[in-house]
């Protein structure tokens, strides 16, 4: 996702009423298209909204909270050491220019202003940091690469996910729908329509393990053959999962019980980068979110425990957009997530209307 969330305490009537305003822009979005999106809400454990919970979408880079989870989990145990260093050329590897709405590029200007950069290497708690806050999809790879993606991927067990569909290197998905051979669009996707999931899966690990040694692989990647039809057939078979099932996750990293206080911790760090703006520290206890997007696809996963105790989870997902409606409901987002997380009055609207 290339917005970062800023969730602002709002003090001032006017402001309010904007935001609000928006909030109902993307609530009755949700009301008039029900047909593509997926909405579940929890407060204290009572659901406030629902729709379409169970139904499969594409996560997008909310995925990459499976990866952040993974990550907290063995920096606790002590497998991997979250202030290692990570030479950058490291990640360069997984990164492909033009591919990710500059998030990876941003990342790293941002680093270099903060001072985190030193002799071209950056802390792994950084780089874990970098794939949730600015969604590098470099990141993401490298990590899944250095945790292991069958551990990544253990984590569906682990929370008893029923309908979580396989998780893979978004980065190394792309050059299944390369065209190195210029055959006909129809006959490539043709023929990606026939592979299973399994199969699907097994080309995308061959493509990461290539990205990691073979620099003739990255050079010969070409954006430009990846058409609309190309990007959507792409899009369509991302990692998915349920706004239900996400709430499930969300749950967990929400309520600080399922783990020990060592990857709480780590985890906070990870997606928490809210917390670090003190007028939020004023109604929050803490809160944590991940969201997602292609061309067609919008995700997030969000949770909060206010100031008085009240916990709130939250996942919505759409797909099948259009890039004018994408571009709007971006627009809404902060401003339903606050109205949501700060407003009684409007989450008894959510509750109403769905």
């Amino acid at each position: 996702m290339k917005k970062i969330f800023a969730l602002y305490f709002i003090c001032s009537i006017c402001t309010q009423l904007h935001a609000q305003s928006k909030a109902d822009s993307l609530l009755n979005f949700i009301a008039g298209n029900k047909d593509r999106s997926s909405i579940y809400v929890l407060q204290n454990d009572t659901v406030l909204a629902h729709v379409n919970e169970n139904t499969l979408m594409p996560l997008a880079s909310t995925v990459k909270i499976m990866v952040a989870i993974e990550f907290a989990k063995q920096a606790a145990a002590g497998v991997v050491n979250e202030n290692a260093r990570v030479a950058l050329n490291e990640l360069d590897k997984y990164y492909l220019p033009n591919t990710d709405g500059g998030a990876h590029p941003n990342w790293l200007m941002y680093e270099k202003a903060q001072g985190h950069i030193q002799n071209d290497s950056i802390t792994l708690l950084e780089v874990a940091k970098g794939m949730i806050m600015f969604s590098s999809n470099a990141n993401a790879e490298y990590l899944m690469d250095l945790l292991g993606i069958d551990n990544v991927k253990n984590n569906i067990l682990l929370f008893g996910l029923k309908q979580h569909t396989a998780i893979y290197p978004l980065v190394a998905s792309l050059f299944v729908y390369q065209n190195p051979r210029h055959k006909s669009e129809q006959s490539i996707l043709k023929g990606i329509s026939r592979l299973s999931s399994e199969q699907y899966c097994r080309f995308i690990y061959d493509m990461h393990k290539a990205l990691k040694y073979d620099t003739v692989l990255k050079a010969s990647f070409r954006p430009q053959d990846l058409s609309l039809n190309m990007q959507k057939a792409w899009s369509d078979r991302l990692p998915a999962g349920t706004t239900k099932e996400y709430v499930k996750i969300a749950q967990i990293l929400n309520e600080r019980k399922y783990f020990d206080k060592k990857t709480y911790q780590i985890l906070a760090e990870v997606l928490e980068k809210v917390m670090e703006n003190p007028a939020n520290q004023q109604w929050l206890k803490h809160a944590g979110m991940k969201g997602g997007s292609t061309a067609w696809v919008l995700t997030k996963a969000l949770y909060a425990t206010l100031q008085n105790d009240t916990k709130i989870e939250m996942a919505y997902f759409f797909n099948n957009l259009t890039p004018a409606e994408n571009s709007r409901l971006q627009t809404w987002m902060n401003d339903f997530e606050l109205q949501v997380l700060s407003n009684p009055a409007f989450r008894q609207k959510l509750r109403s209307l769905l």
